[in-house]
């Protein structure tokens, strides 16, 4: 298996390193570049064409959330995982809007950093626990009240159709897109496929 090609956009050079450092001991990633801001985010990631970036959100100049707009217009296919310090309902919703497919918080375990960046290079979407615990929150919980769940994502994104609406519930309750495909009697290619207009839709 190729190794999946990543660029760390973050403002902090010491916490570029040491990320650089961490991930260059495993065989299954390969950090091809670095970037301190947004803006040199784009550019970045127009001249390497990485398979995802690493995305911080709080950046001087242009932040996390529009580098990631700005990035996706230019390079629909590269993968964005916001890896940053803020897990407010209004950075998470933003970050996922722009078109981000995955967001951990600073400090997660190696282990996984480098599942969270292959799942996002294959069409995946994924968040780590406390990222999912905060949109379970929100929506409520799938596996208690899925009627509840799935009435209020229709109500919060009404452009997705029912079976967008239902696998997005999926998602946020963590499960993989393997999984959902299994949930649901789908291929996982559809559920791919599906995750892609979402965040496309979103």
């Amino acid at each position: 298996m190729d190794p999946t090609s990543v660029v760390i956009c973050d403002d902090h050079a010491h916490f570029r390193r040491g990320l650089r450092a961490l991930l260059d001991t495993s065989d299954e990633i390969q950090v091809v570049g670095e970037a301190a801001d947004g803006a040199q985010a784009v550019v970045v990631a127009v001249r390497l064409q990485p398979d995802v970036i690493l995305m911080d959100l709080t950046m001087p100049g242009v932040g996390g959330v529009q580098a990631t707009a700005d990035v996706l217009a230019a390079c629909p296919h590269i993968g964005i995982l916001v890896l940053s310090m803020v897990s407010d309902d209004d950075s998470v919703f933003a970050a996922l809007q722009a078109g981000a497919r995955g967001y951990l918080l600073k400090g997660a375990r190696k282990a996984e950093i480098v599942r969270a960046v292959r799942a996002v290079a294959s069409g995946e979407a994924i968040f780590g626990a406390d990222i999912a615990a905060r949109l379970m929150g929100y929506f409520g919980s799938p596996a208690a009240r899925p009627n509840r769940a799935q009435t209020q994502l229709t109500a919060a994104f009404p452009q997705l159709t029912a079976r967008e609406t239902e696998i997005l519930r999926l998602i946020a309750d963590q499960m993989t897109n393997p999984e959902v495909a299994e949930m649901l009697g789908l291929s996982e290619k559809t559920i791919r496929n599906n995750v892609s207009s979402i965040f496309t839709k979103l």
